[in-house]
């Protein structure tokens, strides 16, 4: 007996009973269609929200940490509480040996003040200082020249990043790599122009507005001595910054004669624990995708079993001649499941390619400023698993019927009005 798959007669019975009746056929084929297209869109879909949230955070390391300073709740050590204190340099260098846990660390100061440049003056900017380490923090976009490196640091020159807009405001058109910016009457040589990767945090100000400065140089340029504002830090790969939470702020209490129990005098923002969240989020919304998706599948599946039943009322008879001139019962079941996985098949495929052509197009149309696509894509295994658990849904929707043909006995199928 010829194998069904390469049996050229039987794809043709198959489409010759699919298309008798065509407009029973399109509906099941459609509702087929439409619960894949719908679980398939509902995945890729997700994946790629994920993606467009995920974007706002571009630039910042999703592993990082700030510390500030905050007037202390308790009393301590013949202190009284509603004590002023402040983050130094010294801290920095003690969470750098003291939690070797820490990957980068920078203190950061700022200040505003104009930035002028000839007879032009920014009057918005912002002034941040820091040390090649918070790049690892908040990483700027280069548009023109160089960062500020560890040598600007450690020899106090006076180099400098402006913003943006900043550069746009002061010098047009024109180049601003190489000239001087003013700045609390001191001048500053501008060797990079920055902007943010994305516009959706902004820590210490807007980095279009700003004026960059190594750290030492505007501590010294500002009398601000060994005095930081806060501190930003990321840490290695396997650690958390909330695992460092308690030794970090010990540490601090005891340098600056803090009670143990006060808290509130270190504040400690985690930023790991923002995108825990954002992507506990995303967790559910994935879940509730898969569940509406399987939702419309289910329905596209009942559809088959239920053409699947029809069809084999229709051809008792025919399946009865079948079985008196010695057609074997699982002929007849192959027969009937046949119909089941090639609706199934033609269906699901389709509507896997038409939910990749609509994510490709909302790929398209959510690509951000520097033309960067978001993946509102579907991975090649998951649409094959969607097709594979369609096939197998679809061939257990036809064993019913296909179980009810092959116990059809000939004299009850000839006999059948």
């Amino acid at each position: 007996m010829k194998n069904p798959i390469f049996d050229i007669d039987n794809w043709r019975e198959i489409t010759a009973m699919l298309s008798r009746n065509k407009t029973r056929t399109f509906l099941t084929a459609f509702g087929i269609f439409w619960g894949t297209a719908m679980l398939a869109m509902l995945m890729g879909g997700a994946q790629g929200v994920r993606g467009l949230m995920m974007r706002n955070f571009d630039g910042f390391a999703t592993n990082s940490a700030f510390i500030f300073s905050s007037n202390t709740t308790r009393a301590y050590k013949g202190y009284q509480k509603g004590r002023e204190w402040s983050l130094t340099q010294g801290d920095v260098d003690a969470l750098r040996v003291g939690v070797p846990e820490i990957d980068a660390i920078s203190g950061i100061v700022q200040a505003g003040g104009a930035v002028s440049y000839r007879d032009k003056s920014y009057v918005n900017g912002n002034i941040l200082g820091f040390t090649p380490d918070y790049y690892q923090v908040m990483e700027p976009m280069l548009i023109e020249g160089r960062l500020l490196n560890e040598s600007d640091e450690m020899q106090l020159r006076k180099n400098c990043l402006i913003g943006a807009r900043v550069a746009s405001e002061l010098f047009g058109t024109e180049s601003p790599i190489g000239k001087y910016v003013q700045a609390n009457n001191i001048y500053y040589h501008v060797v990079g122009v920055v902007r943010p990767r994305n516009d959706n945090i902004n820590i210490g100000g807007n980095m279009e507005e700003m004026l960059m400065l190594p750290l030492a140089v505007m501590r010294q340029n500002y009398n601000l001595g060994e005095k930081v504002y806060y501190v930003a830090f990321t840490v290695r790969d396997g650690c958390t910054p909330g695992k460092l939470r308690g030794r970090i702020k010990r540490i601090l209490q005891s340098r600056h004669t803090i009670s143990p129990e006060d808290d509130e005098a270190v504040p400690y923002w985690d930023i790991s624990e923002d995108f825990e969240q954002v992507d506990g989020l995303f967790s559910g919304i994935d879940l509730l995708a898969i569940f509406v998706g399987f939702g419309s599948l289910l329905a596209g599946i009942i559809g088959v079993g239920n053409i699947m039943w029809i069809i084999v009322k229709e051809r008792t008879q025919e399946i009865g001649i079948r079985r008196a001139i010695g057609a074997r019962p699982r002929d007849i079941i192959a027969q009937i499941l046949s119909e089941a996985v090639v609706l199934t098949t033609v269906a699901g495929v389709g509507g896997i390619c038409f939910a990749v052509f609509i994510l490709a197009v909302a790929g398209r149309l959510t690509a951000g400023p520097d033309g960067s696509e978001v993946s509102f894509q579907l991975a090649f295994s998951t649409a094959f698993a969607i097709l594979g658990v369609f096939l197998v849904l679809g061939m257990g929707a036809g064993i019913i019927p296909a179980v009810k043909a092959m116990r059809i006995k000939p004299i009850e199928a000839l006999n059948d009005n």
